[in-house]
């Protein structure tokens, strides 16, 4: 797969970010992650929608995405512009439902205790690596197998599927 490069500034967060507090349980009544969006983080961090902007990135330390299982925290994140979220370890079905929505998350201890708020970063998702461009230094990350980063391109599993599909109907 081609590489494919994203920059943003960090917004950064600690260890164990749980699903209630990427998008409160009160607000989960949809599925639309524009609607989503306007209520992520808030009761974490009240100030996050003000300073993110479209393609800024999430910088957090373990445990990323602990809690329920609900695919609302993800697509929230997504909805609100976040391009990727780079961690040092993520809860597993945070993970998974990452994948399924197309939300590119990368496990790098290294860049996640490295890099601060407001640094300048750059990702290549096809080659797993992570500048933060404010410092210079740089960091690696398990890119995902061939099979996934396909999933990410198509947008999420839905797209995946869908295109998946259509190219056997015209077979």
């Amino acid at each position: 797969m081609t590489s494919h490069i994203l920059k943003g500034k960090a917004i950064k967060y600690g260890d164990d970010v749980n699903t209630d507090v990427i998008i409160p349980a009160r607000y989960c009544t949809s599925f639309r992650a524009e609607e989503l969006a306007l209520h992520c983080m808030e009761d974490l961090d009240p100030d996050f929608l003000r300073k993110r902007r479209p393609g800024d990135l999430i910088v957090a330390d373990s445990n990323f995405g602990c809690g329920s299982s609900r695919e609302n925290a993800p697509l929230a994140i997504k909805g609100a512009g976040i391009s990727c979220v780079i961690a040092k370890s993520f809860a597993r079905i945070f993970y998974r439902n990452s994948i399924n929505i197309g939300l590119p998350i990368l496990e790098s201890p290294e860049a996640a205790e490295a890099i601060a708020e407001g640094h300048d970063v750059e990702v290549d998702l096809g080659a797993g690596r992570i500048r933060d461009l404010t410092t210079g230094a740089s960091f690696s990350a398990h890119p995902f197998p061939e099979g996934i980063q396909a999933i990410m391109a198509a947008g999420g599993m839905v797209g995946f599927v869908r295109a998946r599909l259509a190219a056997d109907t015209t077979a």
